[in-house]
């Protein structure tokens, strides 16, 4: 179909060397008539016969070419214009992580690293068995602590009285 259409166009080979910018768009320009030529008498000839032109055209694209059309347009981002910030702040994180390619080897040494380092300081205190008992439960436990560090060098004379009995 699409061959028969097709007209010789006469190339000017006159000159070899390479084409000017005029030239050049020129000849871009004549190739886009040509090819908007062959569309519009393709779509006459599928009207006249009754047939879809959507589906004829797609029966000439080959399957590499449709392929590599859908991947182009999987790859763009479309934009669905501007709602608010939020929403073109979310399109550009999406945007952004997909170009992140994580390395897991990394991750993994750094994540051993830092279990290692939690196991080896670690925030709570042993409890100690030797040391006097002063409370009857957790929090008066913290209180006596509390009292102890504010006020245990003025008290420690009398603590020391108490026990071993000569307190006045």
């Amino acid at each position: 179909m699409a061959a028969a259409i097709e007209a010789e166009v006469p190339v000017d080979s006159g000159e070899e060397g390479p084409l000017t910018a005029a030239e050049e768009l020129a000849s871009q320009k004549r190739e886009q008539r040509l090819r908007k030529f062959r569309e519009l008498h393709l779509k006459r000839e599928c009207a006249a016969r009754g047939e879809d032109y959507e589906k004829v055209k797609l029966l000439e694209i080959s399957a590499e070419d449709a392929e590599r059309w859908e991947r182009k347009k999987k790859r763009k981002n479309p934009d669905l214009g501007f709602s608010d910030y939020a929403a073109a702040q979310l399109r550009q994180y999406h945007r952004l992580t997909k170009q992140i390619k994580p390395d897991m080897e990394a991750y993994e040494r750094q994540r051993e690293k830092q279990i290692e380092k939690r196991d080896k300081y670690s925030r709570r205190r042993p409890y100690n068995d030797d040391a006097d008992i002063d409370y009857i439960n957790e929090r008066n436990a913290k209180f006596n602590k509390k009292a102890e560090r504010f006020y245990g060098k003025y008290t420690a004379e009398i603590k020391q009285n108490l026990e071993r009995g000569t307190a006045v």
